[in-house]
């Protein structure tokens, strides 16, 4: 179903894309170290989890995109391309600002996973960062494009739980060299800036 090189290719892009700071993971990480371990993680399974609103809208929506035209798909893969282009200018520009941590102490684990989930299905930058990754992916030759689509949406939610706990629950080591690190900041951002560029590149290379 996937060829072995492009699956390489999408593990990659996605550890590297999951482990750039970011909202998401800037969150889980304060939480863990204002709430303990526990919360860290509980923060990433919710955060993770509303990822599987955003694989199922992108099935949705790349099934569709295919089934109206040709046409319709070429300008999807060029605004598309443009807004990872746009990613990658954003993450140039501001790869030296500092990353504000908003933290508060709560007990109600319940809470931060529900805020963790809620956060991330209304974000709607998730929505559009989805349906522009995944698709890049697929192998069109394939009939099974939405099935291509889940297996890949579920590998990247489990990567993102599995590495977002693990920084929820080891925060305070993470926070220092991701908060305090200006350096390590400024690398994670060009690292980026190249893999948006990348993807951006090979979306609009992407045939049907």
């Amino acid at each position: 179903m996937f060829e072995a090189s492009t699956f390489l290719l999408f593990m990659g892009s996605a550890i590297m894309l999951i482990i750039i700071p970011g909202p998401d993971l800037v969150f889980t990480i304060t939480q863990g170290m204002t709430n303990g371990r526990k919360a860290g993680v509980i923060t990433a399974m919710g955060l993770s989890l509303g990822n599987i609103v955003h694989t199922l809208a992108a099935v949705l929506g790349l099934s569709l995109i295919i089934q109206t035209s040709v046409v319709v798909f070429t300008i999807f893969k060029l605004a598309g391309a443009m807004y990872l282009f746009y990613l990658a200018y954003k993450a140039l520009k501001h790869r030296k600002e500092e990353i504000r941590v908003n933290s508060e102490k709560t007990n109600d684990l319940k809470g931060l996973f529900l805020r963790g989930l809620i956060m991330n299905v209304l974000n709607p930058k998730v929505a559009i960062f989805y349906l522009t990754f995944l698709p890049q992916f697929v192998n069109y030759q394939s009939a099974n494009i939405s099935l291509q689509l889940c297996i890949l949406g579920l590998i990247f939610i489990i990567m993102t739980a599995i590495i977002f706990s693990i920084f929820g629950y080891f925060s305070g080591t993470f926070r220092d060299r991701l908060l305090k690190n200006s350096r390590f900041n400024e690398y994670m951002n060009i690292a980026a800036t190249i893999i948006f560029i990348g993807l951006g590149l090979k979306l609009m290379t992407t045939q049907l």
